[in-house]
């Protein structure tokens, strides 16, 4: 089937409307721009001839439901399909609270976008003939009630068999949390292993035995594009963290019969009260970073003593900006050498070392499902 048609992905809105806003003095979400973020976002979009919208998780700053409510009316008012999955700041709980919405209740919530069967939280669906939509749900609750991203048994049995179902179909996946790793060793390190799924080996190969190509997740607030064996993920950076992307997509087939997705990368500069955003919101993450790199520098595979990593810390506080910007190249030449290999790292390049930027702007080969 000759495929061509235009989608966006916006990811980790954490809207919150004024009164529901924790202003934590440590927080790196600047979530006072959220409804006014999204707005620019949506009219920017509704001039595109969008065939349909994907919102990849995080919906809400930490699962209020009158945020939930705020946004599902604001979506049912667009002139496109939307379709959303839960992130982990959407269902907080298990079971609601004074705060917060249960896990369960999340589908009821958006009937009108994705979740036709609401007792269950995965769902497909067939966006446009030939394409077929997968939701899935990656937020769990251990023994203990602790929140952990992982795909539960249940549910991977119901995703394999569905997707023989798909074979004539171009399957496109939506999940909150990354099945394939954006940052080096991320499901081992320390810092990273929370953003990417406790089972991601088992998601990918179900996902490259079916032959799906694309994968849309969220989580991490970076813009990054990563490939395993057939898939590629495709991460978005936040709405409320610098540098307040989205991104714009366009699948066509060509003579050959070949399948391409052209990917156009956006940023909000500027809302109302918030004319020099860029600049604001990029300092405000350096301005909280030391904490954060004091200990990465601290953990392994580093392991610094903490006066070192002290020392250093200064030298990397736009070293997170930098990587949420997507197609980031690192040279610290003053550090000492296995510090600046392992932040050199981080730079997006190929395995023998030739920068491959296609975090931002860039145009995929598929293949055929």
């Amino acid at each position: 089937m000759s495929l061509n048609f235009r989608f966006a992905v916006v990811s980790d809105l954490h809207i919150g409307l004024p009164h529901t806003i924790w202003d934590h003095p440590n927080r790196f979400h600047l979530v006072e721009v959220s409804i006014p973020v999204l707005e620019r976002i949506l009219e920017d979009l509704e001039q595109e001839a969008l065939d349909f919208l994907l919102l990849p998780g995080d919906l809400t700053q930490h699962g209020e439901p009158e945020n939930h409510a705020w946004l599902q009316k604001r979506l049912s008012q667009l002139p496109f399909p939307v379709y959303v999955v839960p992130g982990n700041h959407d269902v907080p709980n298990i079971l609601p609270n004074e705060q917060s919405i249960g896990l369960k209740e999340f589908p009821y919530y958006y009937r009108q976008f994705g979740y036709e069967n609401p007792e269950q939280l995965y769902y497909t669906c067939e966006v446009l003939p030939g394409v077929q939509l997968i939701g899935l749900n990656s937020n769990q609750f251990d023994t203990g009630g602790k929140q952990v991203g992982r795909l539960d048994q249940q549910q991977l049995i119901w995703l394999e068999q569905v997707l023989p179902q798909c074979q004539d179909k171009l399957v496109l996946v939506m999940v909150h949390h990354n099945v394939i790793e954006h940052l080096p060793d991320q499901a081992n390190h320390p810092l990273g292993h929370r953003y990417i799924l406790e089972n991601a080996p088992v998601l990918h190969n179900i996902l490259k035995t079916a032959g799906v190509n694309l994968l849309f997740t969220g989580h991490l607030h970076v813009q990054d594009i990563a490939y395993q064996e057939g898939v590629y993920e495709i991460t978005t950076g936040s709405l409320v963290s610098y540098p307040h992307p989205y991104r714009i997509l366009q699948l066509c087939t060509d003579n050959q019969g070949k399948r391409w997705l052209h990917i156009e990368s956006h940023r909000v500069e500027s809302v109302p009260g918030w004319e020099n955003l860029t600049q604001i919101s990029r300092q405000w993450m350096s301005d909280r970073s030391y904490p954060f790199m004091v200990k990465l520098l601290t953990s392994p595979p580093l392991n610094l003593p903490l006066p070192d990593a002290q020392k250093l810390a200064p030298s990397l506080r736009y070293f997170w900006a930098n990587i949420a910007d997507g197609d980031a190249v690192f040279n610290f030449p003053e550090f000492p050498t296995p510090v600046r290999r392992y932040f050199e790292s981080f730079s997006s390049h190929t395995s023998d070392g030739k920068p491959a930027l296609i975090d931002n702007q860039t145009t995929l080969l598929l293949t055929k499902n």
